[in-house]
């Protein structure tokens, strides 16, 4: 096994939280979603923390649930889409475990992530856009890159699967 610990990366909508509780399944490990765990701390929803609180409060509540889990081992945790942009996190994430990009087409995301509100960066399409390419060079520096979009998320859980344990 490469690792005893796996940070899923990539934008809105590509997946790390299903592949996430998939590959924990699949490894007996424990899985751990960060923005699961913000719900869960502020007693309400990313899109409301956003819109009551704002970008700059949301990101620092993400970097503490974040650091909440390093040093855990045999864990499985889905990042927002925004963690490993962000240099400190991402620094954190390498360090900590292996980071492996979910990396899924722009044309699919924008199909999989409605505009309603629901996700905040994703309620108006040009931002979404821009955002999603200004985000690509982050994610580039995850120690491996894995296709999403196309396949079931088992599918992906097998490919990792396959690569931890070659």
């Amino acid at each position: 096994m490469k690792a005893d610990k796996i940070y899923l990366v990539g934008f809105m909508g590509c997946g790390k939280s299903t592949v996430a509780r998939g590959l924990a399944r699949r490894l007996d490990w424990q899985p751990a979603d960060i923005d699961e765990l913000i719900e869960k701390r502020e007693h309400d929803s990313v899109a409301n923390v956003f819109a009551k609180r704002g970008e700059a409060y949301f990101r620092a509540v993400e970097r503490a649930v974040l650091f909440e889990q390093l040093g855990a081992r045999h864990m499985v945790v889905a990042t927002g889409g925004g963690t490993f942009v962000d240099p400190q996190n991402r620094a954190a994430i390498n360090g900590d475990g292996l980071s492996v990009w979910i990396d899924v087409p722009l044309e699919r995301l924008i199909a999989r992530v409605p505009a309603d509100g629901r996700r905040p960066l994703a309620s108006d399409r040009v931002a979404f856009e821009q955002l999603y390419a200004s985000r690509q060079p982050a994610y580039a520096l995850a120690h491996h890159r894995i296709e999403g979009g196309r396949g079931p998320a088992a599918a992906l859980v097998e490919q990792l699967v396959d690569w931890l344990e070659t």
